[in-house]
């Protein structure tokens, strides 16, 4: 499925590059690993089995440059829902940091960016486990951006802000 040298998603810890398949045995099982680095810490190694399904789900092809555009260039009917059960949205967050894809994190993001943009209006502040969500998200968000369209984590704010723009005087049109 995926090779030696490809650049993969792997749940919160980002980007990472396979360096190696491997099989390792422990007992009488002798089970096939991708052996990931982060991009960020490439002192870390992340083994991944390639049998067990509910980890390799974690793993996924990093967004194309045309899907990243199409994303970014979403009309606002795009974005979630709020979640109002505080439980129940830890969870759903939780699971979309862990396994979503990029589509679901950037609508995770857009729904707590606009949820926090409104206790704003009400001098209000976000729920601390979601703001840990908004900046994770965020985070994990603009690096994939950043690799896609070959910019700086620094510059992708500013590119997301330069299309919305864009897009919203198409609109207006």
């Amino acid at each position: 499925m995926y090779k030696i040298g490809s650049i993969v998603v792997y749940g919160t810890e980002g980007l990472c590059k396979i360096c190696d398949i491997t099989k390792r045995t422990f007992g009488k099982e002798t089970t096939e690993y991708y052996v990931l680095r982060p991009l960020s810490n490439e002192a870390e190694t992340v083994f991944v089995p390639k049998n067990n399904e509910k980890v390799l789900s974690r793993m996924r092809p990093v967004l194309t440059k045309e899907k990243a555009e199409e994303l970014l260039e979403a009309p606002p009917s795009d974005y979630g829902e709020w979640i109002p059960d505080d439980r129940e949205r830890q969870q759903y967050y939780k699971q979309i940091l862990l396994c979503g894809s990029g589509e679901d994190i950037l609508k995770m993001t857009r729904t707590l960016y606009l949820h926090q943009v409104k206790l704003l209006e009400k001098k209000k502040k976000l729920h601390a486990a979601d703001e840990r969500f908004l900046k994770e998200a965020e985070k994990m968000l603009f690096e994939e951006l950043a690799y896609v369209f070959g910019i700086t984590v620094e510059e992708v704010l500013p590119l997301i802000i330069k299309r919305k723009e864009k897009t919203a005087a198409k609109q207006a049109e």
